[in-house]
């Protein structure tokens, strides 16, 4: 059975995307597929595979499989790049979209010049670093809000005492 795909890499995390929004492609085992359409040599070779499907809860839903198979919760890289395969296949007009993944609802906004995809922004669960009441992105790109951390344990260096904690409000480009 021939099973269409498109390849697409988001900061260099490449995935086989599979558009399962319609009843026309069905996959039975994703993982065994997976394993065999993800190594370099023997297969198109990709970091795994992401089925696109149809959510009840928001504009689609994504299922990723690692190369050995494994099922994986969610990745930022991928979730861009459905929303511009989401965009440019004609599945929304929108710019911005929610989309559902095994670690959650996530919501993705993407950009356009002239109607044209340009780039996507990602909200994700992300490590941040901060002294008390100041705020430090780890990454170009990174917004931190002030929340709460989930947990918080503090770094050591020459000159400053800084804390590592994981916040629930992080985008990153």
């Amino acid at each position: 059975m021939a099973i269409p795909f498109t390849k697409m890499h988001g900061a260099g995390n490449d995935y086989i995307f599979i558009d399962c929004m319609s009843d026309k492609t069905k996959i039975k085992n994703p993982a065994e597929l997976a394993r065999q359409m993800s190594p370099p040599h023997f297969g198109i070779g990709a970091d795994g595979i992401v089925l696109i499907l149809p959510s009840s809860e928001a504009d689609a839903r994504m299922r990723m499989f690692n190369a050995d198979g494994s099922e994986g919760k969610m990745c930022g890289n991928a979730l861009r790049c459905i929303g511009r395969f989401l965009y440019e296949r004609g599945y929304t007009g929108k710019t911005a979209l929610v989309l559902e993944t095994a670690s959650g609802i996530r919501r993705l906004w993407l950009k356009l010049k002239g109607g044209r995809f340009v780039s996507a922004l990602a909200e994700l669960n992300c490590t941040a670093v901060f002294r008390p009441k100041v705020f430090f992105p780890l990454k170009v790109g990174q917004f931190v809000s002030p929340v709460p951390p989930v947990f918080a344990f503090p770094v050591p260096t020459f000159c400053h005492r800084y804390e590592i904690a994981r916040c629930t409000s992080c985008f990153s480009v």
